[in-house]
Protein backbone atom coordinates (compact mmCIF):
# COMPACT_ATOMS: atom_id res chain seq x y z
CA UNK A 1 0.00 0.00 0.00
CA UNK A 2 1.28 3.44 -0.95
CA UNK A 3 0.38 6.03 1.67
CA UNK A 4 0.85 9.78 2.03
CA UNK A 5 0.42 11.25 5.51
CA UNK A 6 -0.17 14.98 5.87
CA UNK A 7 -0.86 17.45 8.64
CA UNK A 8 0.57 20.56 10.31
CA UNK A 9 3.44 20.53 12.79
CA UNK A 10 2.27 18.89 16.01
CA UNK A 11 -0.52 16.89 14.37
CA UNK A 12 1.11 13.59 15.31
CA UNK A 13 2.49 12.46 11.95
CA UNK A 14 5.52 10.87 13.60
CA UNK A 15 3.46 8.89 16.10
CA UNK A 16 1.02 7.67 13.45
CA UNK A 17 3.84 6.87 11.04
CA UNK A 18 5.59 4.67 13.60
CA UNK A 19 2.43 2.61 14.05
CA UNK A 20 1.63 2.38 10.34
CA UNK A 21 5.05 1.10 9.29
CA UNK A 22 4.98 -1.49 12.07
CA UNK A 23 1.54 -2.81 11.16
CA UNK A 24 1.92 -2.67 7.37
CA UNK A 25 5.64 -3.49 7.01
CA UNK A 26 6.48 -0.56 4.75
CA UNK A 27 9.24 2.07 5.03
CA UNK A 28 8.64 5.55 6.45
CA UNK A 29 10.08 7.95 3.90
CA UNK A 30 10.62 11.57 4.91
CA UNK A 31 12.51 14.01 2.73
CA UNK A 32 14.89 14.94 5.56
CA UNK A 33 15.85 11.33 6.30
CA UNK A 34 16.04 10.57 2.59
CA UNK A 35 18.45 13.43 1.95
CA UNK A 36 20.67 12.44 4.87
CA UNK A 37 20.65 8.79 3.74
CA UNK A 38 21.62 9.61 0.16
CA UNK A 39 24.42 11.90 1.34
CA UNK A 40 25.66 9.24 3.78
CA UNK A 41 25.61 6.56 1.07
CA UNK A 42 27.48 8.94 -1.26
CA UNK A 43 25.12 8.28 -4.17
CA UNK A 44 25.28 10.45 -7.27
CA UNK A 45 22.08 12.24 -6.24
CA UNK A 46 23.35 12.45 -2.68
CA UNK A 47 26.52 14.20 -3.77
CA UNK A 48 24.51 16.67 -5.78
CA UNK A 49 22.17 17.32 -2.85
CA UNK A 50 25.15 17.79 -0.52
CA UNK A 51 26.52 20.57 -2.72
CA UNK A 52 23.30 22.52 -2.20
CA UNK A 53 23.06 21.77 1.52
CA UNK A 54 26.70 22.69 2.21
CA UNK A 55 26.23 26.07 0.57
CA UNK A 56 23.02 26.78 2.50
CA UNK A 57 20.83 26.64 -0.60
CA UNK A 58 17.47 24.88 -0.84
CA UNK A 59 17.61 21.55 -2.63
CA UNK A 60 15.60 22.12 -5.86
CA UNK A 61 12.38 20.26 -6.65
CA UNK A 62 13.96 18.41 -9.55
CA UNK A 63 16.51 16.80 -7.25
CA UNK A 64 13.98 16.04 -4.49
CA UNK A 65 11.69 14.41 -7.05
CA UNK A 66 14.54 12.26 -8.35
CA UNK A 67 15.53 11.21 -4.84
CA UNK A 68 11.95 10.17 -4.03
CA UNK A 69 11.68 8.23 -7.29
CA UNK A 70 14.90 6.40 -6.44
CA UNK A 71 13.86 5.74 -2.83
CA UNK A 72 10.42 4.24 -3.50
CA UNK A 73 11.97 1.68 -5.85
CA UNK A 74 14.26 0.18 -3.23
CA UNK A 75 13.68 -3.39 -2.05
CA UNK A 76 12.12 -2.41 1.28
CA UNK A 77 9.37 -0.53 -0.58
CA UNK A 78 8.15 -3.50 -2.61
CA UNK A 79 5.03 -3.76 -0.42
CA UNK A 80 4.51 -0.01 -0.54
CA UNK A 81 5.67 3.12 1.22
CA UNK A 82 4.63 5.83 3.67
CA UNK A 83 5.53 9.32 2.45
CA UNK A 84 5.87 12.09 5.05
CA UNK A 85 6.80 15.67 4.15
CA UNK A 86 6.51 15.18 0.41
CA UNK A 87 4.94 16.41 -1.77
CA UNK A 88 4.85 19.80 -0.02
CA UNK A 89 3.70 21.87 -2.99
CA UNK A 90 1.24 21.52 -5.83
CA UNK A 91 4.10 21.40 -8.34
CA UNK A 92 5.69 18.50 -6.46
CA UNK A 93 2.34 16.68 -6.27
CA UNK A 94 1.76 16.99 -10.00
CA UNK A 95 5.29 15.81 -10.80
CA UNK A 96 5.11 12.93 -8.33
CA UNK A 97 1.86 11.72 -9.88
CA UNK A 98 3.63 11.35 -13.22
CA UNK A 99 6.65 9.66 -11.62
CA UNK A 100 4.67 7.23 -9.46
CA UNK A 101 2.24 6.31 -12.23
CA UNK A 102 5.11 5.58 -14.62
CA UNK A 103 6.65 3.02 -12.24
CA UNK A 104 3.41 1.56 -10.87
CA UNK A 105 3.78 3.19 -7.45
CA UNK A 106 0.84 5.60 -7.41
CA UNK A 107 -0.52 6.83 -4.06
CA UNK A 108 -3.43 4.70 -2.81
CA UNK A 109 -4.59 6.90 0.08
CA UNK A 110 -3.83 10.24 1.71
CA UNK A 111 -4.24 10.47 5.48
CA UNK A 112 -4.90 14.11 6.47
CA UNK A 113 -4.51 14.74 10.19
CA UNK A 114 -6.72 17.67 11.21
CA UNK A 115 -6.04 19.51 14.47
CA UNK A 116 -7.28 22.84 15.84
CA UNK A 117 -4.70 25.56 16.48
CA UNK A 118 -5.14 25.58 20.29
CA UNK A 119 -4.44 21.85 20.45
CA UNK A 120 -1.38 22.24 18.24
CA UNK A 121 -0.13 25.07 20.45
CA UNK A 122 -0.36 22.91 23.58
CA UNK A 123 1.45 20.05 21.87
CA UNK A 124 4.19 22.19 20.38
CA UNK A 125 5.00 24.39 23.38
CA UNK A 126 5.01 21.41 25.74
CA UNK A 127 7.39 19.35 23.63
CA UNK A 128 10.87 18.63 25.00
CA UNK A 129 13.73 16.90 23.17
CA UNK A 130 16.89 15.17 24.33
CA UNK A 131 19.77 16.82 22.41
CA UNK A 132 21.85 13.64 22.81
CA UNK A 133 19.66 10.65 21.90
CA UNK A 134 16.84 12.67 20.24
CA UNK A 135 14.09 11.09 22.37
CA UNK A 136 10.97 13.28 22.40
CA UNK A 137 8.93 14.04 25.53
CA UNK A 138 5.98 16.25 26.48
CA UNK A 139 5.44 17.95 29.81
CA UNK A 140 1.82 16.73 29.95
CA UNK A 141 1.43 13.57 27.88
CA UNK A 142 4.93 12.08 28.13
CA UNK A 143 6.92 13.67 30.96
CA UNK A 144 10.39 12.49 31.95
CA UNK A 145 10.59 10.32 35.08
CA UNK A 146 13.02 12.81 36.63
CA UNK A 147 11.92 16.36 35.76
CA UNK A 148 13.99 17.75 32.91
CA UNK A 149 16.21 14.67 32.53
CA UNK A 150 16.05 12.19 29.64
CA UNK A 151 14.91 8.74 30.76
CA UNK A 152 17.17 7.00 28.23
CA UNK A 153 20.53 8.71 28.56
CA UNK A 154 20.34 11.14 31.47
CA UNK A 155 20.92 14.27 29.40
CA UNK A 156 19.03 17.46 30.23
CA UNK A 157 16.10 17.83 27.82
CA UNK A 158 15.50 21.09 25.98
CA UNK A 159 12.74 23.00 24.23
CA UNK A 160 13.62 23.50 20.58
CA UNK A 161 13.89 27.11 19.49
CA UNK A 162 11.15 26.64 16.90
CA UNK A 163 8.67 25.07 19.35
CA UNK A 164 7.03 28.39 20.17
CA UNK A 165 3.65 29.98 19.45
CA UNK A 166 5.29 32.53 17.17
CA UNK A 167 7.01 29.87 15.07
CA UNK A 168 3.86 27.74 15.02
CA UNK A 169 1.94 30.67 13.51
CA UNK A 170 4.59 31.01 10.80
CA UNK A 171 4.51 27.28 10.05
CA UNK A 172 0.70 27.23 9.97
CA UNK A 173 0.65 30.11 7.49
CA UNK A 174 3.14 28.24 5.32
CA UNK A 175 1.06 25.07 5.66
CA UNK A 176 -2.12 26.86 4.59
CA UNK A 177 -0.41 28.51 1.62
CA UNK A 178 1.69 25.61 0.34
CA UNK A 179 0.51 22.29 1.72
CA UNK A 180 -3.25 22.77 1.98
CA UNK A 181 -3.53 23.02 -1.84
CA UNK A 182 -1.83 19.61 -2.05
CA UNK A 183 -4.55 18.10 0.15
CA UNK A 184 -7.17 19.75 -2.08
CA UNK A 185 -5.42 18.30 -5.13
CA UNK A 186 -5.69 14.76 -3.77
CA UNK A 187 -9.21 15.39 -2.46
CA UNK A 188 -10.32 16.07 -6.01
CA UNK A 189 -9.00 12.63 -6.90
CA UNK A 190 -10.95 10.99 -4.07
CA UNK A 191 -7.84 9.86 -2.20
CA UNK A 192 -8.06 11.88 1.03
CA UNK A 193 -9.39 10.61 4.36
CA UNK A 194 -9.63 13.31 7.03
CA UNK A 195 -8.83 12.19 10.57
CA UNK A 196 -9.68 14.11 13.75
CA UNK A 197 -6.20 14.16 15.26
CA UNK A 198 -7.17 16.19 18.34
CA UNK A 199 -7.96 12.93 20.16
CA UNK A 200 -5.64 10.55 22.01
CA UNK A 201 -3.04 8.72 19.87
CA UNK A 202 -4.93 5.47 20.39
CA UNK A 203 -8.23 6.95 19.16
CA UNK A 204 -6.53 8.64 16.21
CA UNK A 205 -4.75 5.48 15.12
CA UNK A 206 -7.96 3.47 15.37
CA UNK A 207 -9.43 5.79 12.72
CA UNK A 208 -6.26 5.66 10.63
CA UNK A 209 -6.13 1.87 10.70
CA UNK A 210 -9.81 1.63 9.78
CA UNK A 211 -9.23 3.90 6.78
CA UNK A 212 -6.19 1.95 5.64
CA UNK A 213 -8.05 -1.32 6.08
CA UNK A 214 -10.58 -0.24 3.47
CA UNK A 215 -7.79 0.20 0.93
CA UNK A 216 -5.57 -2.80 1.72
Amino acid sequence: MNILIMGPAGAGKGTMSDRIIQDFDIPHISTGDMLRESVRDNTELGREAKSYMDSGRLVPDELINALVEERIQKDDAKKGYLLDGYPRTLAQAEKFEKISNSIGKAIDIVIALDVEFDTLARRITGRRVCPNCKEIYHIDSKPTAVPGICDKCGTKVIQRSDDTIEQLKVRMEEYENSTKPVIDYYSNKGLVVHINASQTPEAVYAQVKEALGKVA
